[in-house]
């Protein structure tokens, strides 16, 4: 093996990105923050999952309805796909729906993108199961995966690729548009993108979703600085920041923060990094934007696909949409 390619050396450089990442974020001036996919390492994974079965979370049981019921209506406005690239597939716990209903048809080759290599093999334990499936992950950011998936196709193959779960909407507006184009150059007219989207709903029903009474994802948001002593030597006492859930009436967007509860200084030194926090100063780590049904469509037109169908959850409030490369 290339020593450029080995696991030693993948880590080395997946470290220095993160103490890039890290450094960045917080001398951000005024607000410091931290980057999301940094949630996803294999604790902060194992929460989430957590997260998705609390009463208070009700958007992976909106998806899951949705593409349980109509999967193969989905799957049926498309030519016969052979392959589905999954941006962010978590445990492909909702996958299964999509996939049984491919496989019905024809055997399909499945290539979830995960950052955590530990989400990955959950995946593969959760759908191995599935007949006429085959699975190869590729462990990389959305785009660089879905780079190589692309690269490596066959001429004919046709491709369904799924953003499920509402993570277009860590994505300011601009970024998330940006990003949908980024995604459709990387496709050929006919391929298709299914993309969920959290919808707005009442202010206090959104917060109780992001500040749990037991804790979880407060122990999710503080994984990140966890995760930061862990992997860069830092020393961040988490008993000093409280999780902070707040709410953005004018773009419907939750925001996550990590408050400091007392003046600090931290050292981080596999970022080169002495930080100083102020009492009450917040580290921001996430946005979560919430869609009108017609925002949805309107920004997969926008960025060159046409909508091929939209299917709402009304319990939860909540849009899985068939978006295709014109």
């Amino acid at each position: 093996m290339d020593a450029r390619t080995s696991p030693a050396s993948r880590m080395l450089a997946d470290r220095d990105a993160m103490a890039a990442d890290v450094r960045e974020g917080l001398t951000r001036s005024p607000q410091k923050s931290l980057p999301p996919k940094y949630f996803y390492d294999p604790i902060g994974s194992a929460l989430f999952e957590i997260i998705t079965l609390l009463p208070e979370y009700g958007l992976t049981r909106a998806e899951e309805r949705l593409l349980r019921a109509h999967g193969g209506e989905m799957l049926a406005r498309l030519d016969a796909v052979e392959l589905i690239a999954e941006l962010g597939s978590g445990s492909g716990r909702k996958t299964r729906h999509v996939l049984d209903a491919a496989t019905r048809r024809r055997q399909v080759r499945y290539r979830p993108i995960e950052i955590s290599e530990s989400a990955l093999a959950q995946c593969a334990r959760e759908l191995g199961d599935i007949p006429g499936l085959r699975i190869d992950g590729v462990a990389l950011d959305y785009l660089d995966g879905l780079h190589v998936i692309t690269a490596q196709r066959r001429a004919s193959a046709p491709m369904l690729v799924l953003f499920l779960g509402s993570t277009i909407g860590n994505f300011e507006p601009a970024a998330a548009h940006r990003f949908l184009a980024d995604i459709r150059r990387l496709l050929r007219p006919g391929d298709a993108l299914l993309l969920g989207a959290d919808l707005d709903k009442p202010v206090d029903r959104v917060l109780a979703a992001y500040d749990d009474p037991l804790g979880v994802t407060a122990a999710f948001n503080l994984n990140q600085l966890a995760r930061i002593n862990r992997e860069l030597g830092a020393d961040f006492d988490l008993r000093r920041f409280r999780h902070e859930a707040r709410f953005d009436a004018g773009a419907r967007a939750v925001e996550m923060h990590l408050r400091s509860l007392a003046p600090q200084s931290v050292r981080i030194p596999g970022a080169g990094l002495d930080l100083s926090l102020r009492e009450g100063e917040t580290i921001f780590t996430e946005i979560s934007r919430k869609f009108l049904v017609d925002e949805v469509a309107a920004m997969g037109t926008q960025s060159g696909f046409h909508c091929a169908g939209q299917w709402l959850d009304r319990e939860w409030a909540f849009a899985d949409t068939l978006l295709v490369a014109a």
